[in-house]
């Protein structure tokens, strides 16, 4: 009698002291390089340079299907085309050829809060003269803003 007992675990094996483990070392060394290499990449996704924007309460929110060419105006005086410090002359230059090969594309003022707005404006008119379809002005959106 005793051998049928034991006859339904006799073809079983079973370990002993053996519990399913996840190693989750090599996980978390992955996470930490991507978020590495995201902090890193981040800000130099920025378009143009770095300059301190002025704030509005209800920007508009424009067209994100087109891709816009960002001017940028520093509160000392220097242009930039993208990332590209130019004159103003190489700008304007610059400028002429990008209209003459995309025409529709879309230009954004990026100027710093403290630059005198006649400069603004001044740089506004000659984009508008050469032909833009669509010259706007990038601002921080206050109602948004984490402060």
């Amino acid at each position: 009698m005793a051998s049928n007992v034991s006859a339904p675990t006799r073809g079983k094996k079973r370990r002993a002291g053996v519990a399913p483990d996840i190693n989750v070392t090599p996980l978390v060394d992955v996470v930490l390089v991507l978020l590495i290499i995201f902090m890193v990449v981040t800000p130099q996704m920025e378009a143009g340079v770095s300059v301190t924007l002025p704030s509005i309460r209800n920007p508009d929110q424009g067209n994100g299907a087109l891709e816009p060419t960002t001017v940028t105006l520093t509160k000392n005086g220097k242009f930039f085309f993208e990332k590209e410090e130019r004159t103003l002359d190489a700008l304007l230059v610059d400028l002429e050829a990008l209209h003459a090969a995309k025409p529709d594309t879309r230009v954004v003022l990026k100027a710093d809060k403290d630059l005198e707005y006649g400069k603004v404006r001044a740089m506004f008119k000659s984009c508008q003269d050469l032909g833009f379809p669509g010259v706007s002005l990038q601002v921080i959106d206050v109602a948004n803003r984490k402060s």
